[in-house]
């Protein structure tokens, strides 16, 4: 009973951290959605383990914690294809940044030059 009473806690704790805004999130509301979710998923298997394994018989995989691996592995993929875009898209914006800045010292150096 103790460990699903810290269990519940540590799912609710970090559904708590993961919903905060970040800064600039554009999808915060749906990412709070799969939060809220996950949360509720996490919490009845938790305290209510038998409906995994229910749920994994009815869809045609053995055993509740087979398919509590497989979502996490799925979850993780698309977490990893998630970071993975984000990353693109920042490292545009710094290449971006670093050639506008590299074109605004160099007129600055021009200008400099040819007011001596």
């Amino acid at each position: 009973m103790w460990i699903q009473i810290l269990l519940v806690t540590g799912v609710i704790l970090v559904g708590i951290f993961l919903a905060r805004p970040a800064g600039g999130d554009s999808h915060l509301a749906l990412r709070r959605l799969f939060m809220l979710g996950f949360v509720i998923v996490a919490i009845a298997s938790i305290l209510f383990p038998q409906w995994l394994s229910w749920l994994a018989n009815l869809i045609g995989v053995g055993r509740g914690a087979d398919l509590l691996l497989y979502a996490l592995v799925l979850a993780f993929l698309v977490t990893v294809a998630s970071t993975y875009r984000r990353n693109v898209v920042m490292n545009r914006k710094l290449t971006h940044l670093a050639r506008e800045i590299t074109l605004a010292r160099a007129a600055a150096e021009d200008a400099a030059r040819d007011a001596n």
